[in-house]
């Protein structure tokens, strides 16, 4: 048998779905965008997307919800210096296509552009391989769906019999898109996403307490081995029962740890999305006009890499039809660059990173990270909870808002423990993490050698719109953190 190269694959996947069965081929694609290009524009392109997602959730042993849709549609877009015009339709046809191409097109201002020339023959744009084009709705049928979920819950209720109510859920989505560009590149994407959720509550002397676990990627729903859906479920009751224990958190200036994985959503959220580049363009980020300059403590490299295998937040291709890359944000405490897309990238002379994302055709793109983590340091984790004489060590959190302008954040720790004399003393609750984030980064002084990313769980917001996101860092020391306890 002889196979394509991936990238044809997958432009032949997307043809088949996006195109073909609705009468659209190259020509109608290439008259579409001759269309916008009949004014003066710097940048134009379409984006179609076909969606399938399903989703069940289990309460008290008992399928409570199912879900199926099917979302799809175009996007078209002109940018003409800082501006951008967009339309969509939910209808794939050459007439709702070239009508949403004139709407568009009306962007133009004189002596703000330029009148660029649309491509007459379509090249490919490189790309990743980084997952395999699996629909992961149809990897399992619906009985061992179920069947999965129920597993589920008797692993949590097996565990402690202080677990009084196991919530398990279910997710699978299939997401192909095409991305055709006013300069002739074409790419396209075949996108498997899957998730896991467990929350359990567990209940002690009339005190009820919240765990949550889970896990995904782009892979199919047979990657959900019982050993997998054991730890899911171990750290969902782990939680819950910690929490049981927990007292009110001590407030105060202090030194706090930050675990290795899901904590590095403080990360992505104070000093990730001050380097998206819209934000530094507009000088509206705490980072703007600082390349060169140092931004965090020796040791701190920051990276956003989109081309990890199978990783929630990973694509082959971005919404703009640019491969994904690595790239290194801030280096040994020095920042590096910033996270672009096209438009960006083009107003600050620099070149796109990949990052260029939208959360479906309906929505414009906009830079956005991908994987974003922290590299490993030197440190054993038992040495840099030793350090701590008196402090707060955060493994897990919830909730946070972040202020991209002064960079000040805040956060609510899900799982903590007082630390105390080098020793985890006792678990708190009610700790809320108060700082600013470049601020918090220069005072990072000990850093772990067990970096993780976390386990396929994030959501990033921004504008309204939002995607499938990674996190990750080892575990961290920070001095000189407001806690904001209970106590």
């Amino acid at each position: 048998m002889i196979s394509r190269e991936p990238t044809l694959e997958r432009l032949a996947i997307a043809q088949r779905v996006l195109l073909e069965p609705f009468g659209l081929d190259e020509a109608a694609l290439a008259r579409a965008l001759a269309t916008i290009g009949e004014h003066r524009i710097d940048d134009a392109d379409l984006y179609f997307q076909s969606t399938r997602h399903e989703g069940w959730s289990l309460e008290e042993g008992i399928v409570k919800s199912g879900s199926f849709s099917i979302d799809q549609g175009v996007g078209v877009r002109a940018v003409a210096g800082e501006k951008t015009a967009f339309a969509y339709s939910d209808e794939l046809s050459e007439a709702a296509l070239l009508d949403a191409a004139r709407t568009v097109r009306t962007i133009a201002a004189a002596g703000q552009n330029k009148r660029i020339k649309v491509a007459g023959k379509p090249r490919y744009a490189g790309s990743r391989v980084l997952y395999a084009p699996t629909d992961p709705i149809a990897t399992l049928d619906s009985a061992q769906k179920v069947a999965l979920l129920e597993r589920v819950e008797k692993m949590a209720r097996a565990k402690d019999p202080r677990v009084v109510q196991v919530m398990a859920g279910l997710a699978a989505e299939y997401d192909v898109v095409l991305v055709a560009r006013a300069d002739g590149t074409r790419a396209a994407d075949v996108r498997p996403l899957v998730r896991v959720s467990v929350t359990v509550i567990a209940e002690q002397n009339g005190r009820r307490e919240v765990g949550t676990g889970g896990g995904g990627g782009r892979f199919g729903l047979g990657y959900f081995q019982d050993d997998l859906l054991q730890g899911y479920v171990e750290q969902a009751v782990n939680a819950a029962l910690t929490n049981l224990e927990a007292r009110p958190a001590p407030a105060g200036e202090m030194s706090v740890v930050l675990g290795p994985g899901w904590p590095g959503v403080l990360l992505h959220e104070a000093v990730g999305h001050g380097l998206e580049g819209d934000f530094n363009r507009k000088g509206s980020s705490t980072f703007a006009g600082r390349i060169g300059q140092r931004v965090a403590a020796k040791g701190v490299t920051v990276l956003d890499d989109g081309t990890i295998a199978d990783r929630r937040g990973s694509l082959n291709v971005d919404d703009e039809g640019h491969a994904t890359q690595r790239n290194v944000l801030i280096e040994d405490g020095i920042l590096r660059g910033y996270i672009q897309d096209s438009m960006n990238a083009r107003l600050m002379g620099v070149k796109p990173t990949g990052n260029g994302r939208r959360e479906s055709y309906a929505h414009v793109p906009m830079p956005r990270m991908t994987n974003t983590y922290m590299l490993g340091g030197s440190r054993p984790k038992e040495e840099i909870i030793a350090s701590i004489k008196k402090g707060l060590y955060a493994t897990n959190f919830g909730g946070g808002q972040v202020d991209i302008t002064s960079g000040k954040f805040v956060f609510s720790a899900s799982e903590a423990f007082w630390v105390e004399n080098g020793k985890i003393a006792y678990p708190v609750k009610g700790a809320t993490l108060i700082g600013n984030g470049p601020e918090a980064m220069t005072r990072v002084s000990m850093i772990g050698n067990d970096l993780q990313l976390d386990t396929g769980v994030g959501v990033c917001g921004k504008d309204g719109q939002s995607v499938p996101v990674g996190v990750g860092q080892p575990t961290l020391r920070i001095d000189r953190l407001t806690v904001g306890g209970t106590a």
